[in-house]
């Protein structure tokens, strides 16, 4: 694991669990980590970053017609 450090303006309101959300959810939707890598980054169960995610407007669902296809097959 890597460890990164920011410097964020003294103005930006933001907690560290909520960065890490913000972040774990970006990277899902880029298909950088899988949905269990991002819960585990954002500190989170996998229900519980499931449950968050909306919250954030971070989709759940690949923005890749195969991959849309694919769940539905398997649903």
């Amino acid at each position: 694991m890597r460890v990164v450090s920011l410097m964020l303006p003294e103005h930006l309101d933001i907690s560290e669990p909520e960065l890490k959300i913000l972040l774990a959810g970006e990277l899902y939707e880029r298909e950088k980590l899988s949905l269990g890598q991002a819960a585990d980054l954002a500190g989170l169960s996998k229900r519980a970053f499931i449950e968050i995610m909306g919250m954030y407007g971070f989709s759940l669902f690949s923005k890749s017609e195969e991959d849309l296809l694919t769940d539905v097959a398997n649903a």
